[in-house]
C-alpha cells in the first residue's frame, strides 16, 4: 500500500527541495521521511508543468498599477483577516501592502516624490541659473556705470566748451 500525501505537503517538500542549497536531495528526502526517488519525481513533474506559468502570473507589489491596486482593495474589502491573508498568499502579496495601498488612496492622488536623480538634475539646473543670473547682474551694473560715466564725461566737455 502506497502512502498518499496532500498537495500542501508536496508543495512544502518541493519548496524545501528547491531551496536546499548545497544539501543533497537524499538528505532532504530523509528529513521528510520520503524516498529520494519520490521527491525527485515530484521535482521533475513540478519543473516540467509549472515554472513558466507560475513566474508569468507572479509579479512584484511595486509592479502593480494603480488600477490593479484599487481592484485588489475592492476585492478584499469586507473579507476577514484570514481570508485576506489567503488572498494575499495566492497573489504573492502581504496584507501590510494592501493597507499601505489603502492609505495611499485615502491620502489622495498626490504627485509622486521626485527620484534622487531628478532632484540632482534640478539642483544642478538651479545652481547654473543662479550663476547665470549673477553674471547678468554684474554685466547690467557695469553697463549702468558706463552710462553714468558717459553722461558725466559729456557734461564736463560741455562745461569746458562754454
Amino acid at each position: 500500500m502506497t502512502a498518499r500525501h496532500t498537495e500542501a505537503f508536496i508543495e512544502q517538500a518541493l519548496v524545501k527541495a528547491f531551496s536546499r542549497g548545497s544539501r543533497s536531495i537524499t538528505s532532504v528526502a530523509e528529513e521528510l521521511n520520503l524516498s529520494h526517488h519520490t521527491l525527485r519525481s515530484w521535482m521533475k513533474k513540478k519543473s516540467v508543468s509549472t515554472p513558466a506559468s507560475a513566474k508569468a502570473t507572479e509579479k512584484r507589489p511595486q509592479d502593480w498599477t494603480a488600477e490593479e491596486q484599487l481592484a485588489a482593495l475592492r476585492e478584499t474589502h469586507g473579507m476577514s483577516s484570514e481570508e485576506v491573508q489567503a488572498w494575499c498568499r495566492a497573489r504573492g502579496l502581504f496584507p501590510h501592502q494592501l493597507t499601505s495601498w489603502e492609505a495611499a488612496f485615502c491620502a489622495g492622488a498626490k504627485e509622486p516624490a521626485p527620484s534622487a536623480r531628478e532632484l540632482r538634475t534640478l539642483k544642478d539646473e538651479l545652481a547654473k541659473l543662479k550663476r547665470e543670473m549673477g553674471r547678468k547682474d554684474k554685466a547690467l551694473a557695469e553697463a549702468a556705470a558706463l552710462l553714468v560715466l558717459q553722461k558725466k564725461f559729456r557734461a564736463l566737455w560741455e562745461d569746458e566748451e562754454k
